[in-house]
């Protein structure tokens, strides 16, 4: 089952984006799996140069001691295979503005931003142009990510429809309810990487020391029962959901556990600190030797190009296109 899944090297990752996306990839890697780092999407965003140059390798490091093995799938950075800013633009000319505007996330991200860039509108089609690229049968997605896919279905069957059956339409795939983590001073959004809310997320890669003083002063509520209520204790449910993240146990058995905030709170602090530690170890590990991950990803973008490559000159020649020498 041919897979491909993304994420966007926007500021440092976190213990949400672990649980809810790059966990699963591990779990479901084999040679028909296409992971990317999608630089091209974070250009969207106000980041300096250097800063998304450095982050982009820190994610391929990331991925990799996370449990990534570019030996059983294919893992490679979104700009290094040319075909996807390609295929975006043949895209554009099938997908129109309606559809665009009408993007939840645009309005969303439009609003905070002064100015915003054409491609804050666009990129949603350089997102089809991600998955169709490789035929991709499976995605999967979370609620924020199912009005795109969604398009990107629309996308491939008028373009089937207009110039013959190229693309291969993906179905989206529900993760896992543990992919859940919610921001630890906010729990009614999702902990991110791009909203500043330096209490309420936690890094992969911080210090032991912060990882505690974050989950110590996580919001609750003021009663002190410890059980699974999502509706009536968001900040709690929160903490029991990640811990059986780790744990491999349900919420509900974590909480017949405890009876005080306090314990619970502590618990859980050692045991994302000891789950994290073998990652952190690994990542310095590879991080160190930045010639060695460039080469690896030169690799993956070489065998993602085999993939890629041919599918778009199908597409470039079904517009009409004529085939370079």
């Amino acid at each position: 089952m041919r897979i491909l899944s993304g994420i966007q090297p926007s500021g440092s990752m976190h213990i949400g984006n672990y649980l809810g996306a790059v966990r699963q990839w591990v779990a479901s890697q084999n040679p028909d799996a296409f992971y990317c780092i999608v630089d091209l999407h974070a250009l969207t965003l106000e980041i300096e140069p250097q800063k998304l140059r450095e982050q982009t390798v820190d994610y391929l490091a990331s991925l990799l001691a996370a449990g990534l093995d570019p030996e059983l799938c294919t893992l490679f950075i979104q700009s290094q295979v040319p075909y996807h800013a390609q295929m975006s633009w043949l895209l554009e000319c099938v997908a129109t503005y309606g559809e665009l505007s009408r993007m939840t996330q645009f309005k969303e991200k439009a609003s905070r931003q002064h100015g915003y860039r054409v491609g804050l509108l666009t990129y949603p089609v350089l997102m089809a142009g991600d998955i169709l690229l490789y035929s991709a049968q499976q995605v999967p997605v979370g609620d924020d990510q199912r009005q795109h896919l969604e398009l990107t279905r629309e996308i491939a069957e008028r373009f089937n429809n207009r110039y013959g059956s190229v693309f291969t339409v993906p179905e989206g795939v529900q993760p896992a309810a543990s992919s859940r983590v919610m921001d630890l001073q906010d729990p009614s959004r999702k902990m991110s990487k791009s909203l500043a809310s330096p209490m309420g997320t936690l890094y992969l890669f911080d210090e032991p020391s912060e990882i505690d003083k974050k989950i110590k002063k996580a919001v609750t509520d003021t009663d002190n029962e410890v059980r699974f209520d999502w509706d009536a204790k968001p900040g709690l449910s929160n903490l029991l959901e990640m811990y059986a993240s780790f744990s491999g146990e349900s919420p509900v058995e974590v909480a017949e556990r405890y009876s005080r905030y306090g314990d619970l709170k502590k618990d859980l602090s050692e045991l994302v600190v000891t789950s994290l530690a073998p990652i952190r170890q690994r990542y310095r590990e590879l991080r160190d030797d930045e010639a060695a991950l460039q080469a690896l990803a030169a690799r993956g973008a070489a065998k993602a190009s085999e993939v890629a490559g041919p599918l778009y000159e199908r597409v470039a020649a079904a517009m009409g296109l004529l085939a370079g020498r």
